[in-house]
């Protein structure tokens, strides 16, 4: 196994591989101390063909690639891909890949736990093992030696023989439509775009005040910006807790930054900290306008700790005997909206998820389906049988 280096080799492999039906898909990338991940490696399997192509070798175009990551007759195959997407989308000209199947969300859908590992998975439906020696690689050097490409190429070879076998599980328990939404989010655009206005929305809200919030607003939508520009980690451009005091301060000249504890020395007069004055001049004009519209968290109304309680017990029985993974299901405050109120308009209550729980939810509710111990077992009955 050698990679490819030239476009004239990419794409005579790319011909090869939009023959196939489907096309297992991984990439190696390096992204600890940039923003943008460094994708040093694509590797490709449908068929019989096999390639590992070497996305910094001097010239290459990986036009031909993206030609077949965008075309809609061949389903591309990751295993949880949404690193893997999002390099694609950002290289790729805002590419997503279509159709595409992520087998950690197929594991899911088939029980087999919410984010089961890949050499788990291989060991489950292949009863194979993988060596994971060249794991902490780094990618981006050359040359890379036989046993690190022999590596790179078996995680696409055991994915590609994974796919057919879990699809065909899949279609077996008819779980296509409890696919769907999962693998919806994934091919959304908006889940990869990294607008800096949206960037406070990584961070907790420690107060819903209007001119905070701008402040918090401002100072997030810098760090991403200074982020994005100079291609460094967010957290080395700024700590999050820094983010937090400039948010109180709200500064908009050298003065109003010192005596930060979470600034660095002499930041106040640098050409990043002028740019921040200017975002935050922006926001501090009128706060009502910039802050976002945040709502006070309510916390759970009193009272419902034992129906949470309950409820988790019965989600976990429910998942267990559908043969899914609970957290495909409903999540812990999905759980304490239901408690709350029997109209929660949470994913839980719409589609096969309320068929599945969420109807037989409210009927535990209702004291109409009851939990017991049977031998050892949590079961439910139904009272109205």
């Amino acid at each position: 196994m050698k990679m490819i280096t030239k476009t004239a080799e990419l794409a005579d492999a790319c011909d090869a591989l939009l023959q196939c039906d489907f096309i297992a898909v991984d990439t190696e990338f390096m992204r600890e101390t940039v923003y943008w991940p460094a994708l040093c490696l694509i590797q490709a399997a449908g068929g019989d063909t096999e390639v590992i192509i070497d996305p910094l070798a001097d010239g290459i175009d990986l036009e031909p690639f993206w030609e077949v990551m965008a075309d809609d007759r061949v389903m591309k195959v990751f295993h949880a891909a949404r690193q893997d997407l999002e390099i694609f989308f950002h290289l790729g000209e805002h590419l997503i890949p279509t159709p595409m199947f992520d087998t950690q969300v197929g594991a899911m859908a088939l029980g087999l736990g919410d984010s089961i590992a890949y050499d788990g998975l291989v060991r489950s439906f292949l009863k194979r093992s993988i060596d994971k020696g060249p794991r902490f690689t780094d990618w981006s050097r050359r040359p890379l030696s036989q046993k690190q490409l022999d590596y790179a190429i078996a995680d696409v070879t055991h994915l590609r023989d994974l796919y057919p076998i879990m699809r065909e599980r899949l279609e077996a328990k008819k779980r296509d439509a409890w696919l769907a939404e999962e693998m919806a989010v994934l091919t959304r655009a908006e889940t990869y775009r990294l607008e800096p206005e949206d960037a406070w929305k990584r961070l907790k809200l420690r107060k819903t005040h209007p001119k905070w919030v701008a402040g918090l607003r401002a100072a997030a939508c810098w760090r991403e910006r200074e982020a994005q520009t100079r291609d460094m980690p967010r957290q080395r451009v700024m700590k999050d807790d820094a983010l937090y005091e400039i948010a109180a301060v709200a500064p908009l000249k050298p003065d109003d930054l010192s005596g930060l504890r979470g600034v660095p020395k002499g930041f106040e007069r640098s050409k990043p900290a002028e740019r921040l004055y200017e975002i935050m001049k922006t926001a501090m004009a009128d706060p009502e306008a910039y802050a976002p519209k945040v709502e006070k968290p309510t916390p759970p109304p009193s009272g419902i700790g034992p129906t949470v309680e309950l409820l988790k017990v019965f989600l976990k029985l429910v998942a267990e005997d559908a043969g899914v993974a609970s957290r495909l299901i409903a999540t812990v405050p999905d759980l304490e909206k239901i408690a709350a109120d029997d109209k929660a308009d949470i994913p839980a209550m719409h589609g096969w998820r309320r068929e599945v729980f969420g109807e037989p939810a409210l009927r535990l509710k209702k004291g109409e389906i009851s939990l017991a111990l049977e031998d050892g077992k949590v079961v439910a009955k139904d009272l109205k049988a």
